[in-house]
């Protein structure tokens, strides 16, 4: 297969399996999605899910947020990690989002990033899901299947980012980031990985990454 062969074997698969594409953080506006990705990092998505409508009751809003101390914000968000940085970068960013933007969440990366505790991944999910401006945000799922199917080194994720977004074309990329997502968890997960279930690794990947799995399996 030559290498354009090899990304729309990877969209038409994808497409197969997941029509209907679920969005897996929990939220119901820009603002509560912002806060849900920021809580994300180095979590679960379920253990999100799990925090996020019990800080919710409570503030759902920056005008409430601020009303919360830092402490009590991080009071309810200990279970997710790393509490300490998200609950001040919540506290902060809801701040600046009334200060500066009518308490609205701004609509490019360069206002996104310039939050507390906003990173470019994270500015990158809110522009592609609660505005539907095209996005590639990449979390390691994709950066794994990114090497794994040979579409990048996996240096780093900048890296990763720049040729997804040069192999797929734009009209997708909102979609086709959390395509890949599910696939890496259901199907072509980093632990308790089953090649036979990964069709499209088992037919696209990078021969060392094949090698290496057959490998570790016959030993």
């Amino acid at each position: 297969m030559t290498k354009r062969e090899k990304v729309e074997f990877v969209i038409n698969t994808l497409n197969d399996l997941y029509p209907e594409i679920p969005i897996p953080l929990d939220h119901k506006d820009p603002y509560t999605l912002l806060i849900a990705v920021l809580l994300s990092a180095q979590s679960t998505d379920v253990r999100v899910n799990q925090i996020t409508p019990l800080l919710f009751e409570r503030a759902n809003n920056p005008y409430d947020m601020v009303k919360l101390s830092v402490e009590e914000i991080r009071a309810i968000i200990r279970p997710v990690g790393l509490s300490p940085m998200k609950s001040k970068g919540i506290y902060g960013l809801s701040k600046i989002l009334i200060d500066k933007y009518g308490g609205e969440v701004p609509q490019t990366y360069e206002a996104l990033e310039a939050l507390p505790a906003v990173g470019h991944k994270t500015a990158a999910v809110v522009m592609s899901q609660a505005f539907g401006i095209p996005a590639f945000p990449v979390d390691t799922h994709i950066h794994r299947l990114m090497y794994r199917w040979n579409f990048s080194n996996g240096k780093n994720v900048v890296q990763t980012e720049k040729d997804a977004k040069r192999l797929f074309p734009e009209a997708l990329w909102n979609d086709l980031h959390l395509q890949i997502i599910w696939y890496g968890r259901q199907y072509s997960p980093a632990r308790g990985w089953d090649l036979d279930k990964d069709i499209i690794t088992k037919t696209i990947g990078r021969k060392s990454v094949l090698d290496q799995y057959y490998k570790i399996k016959k030993s």
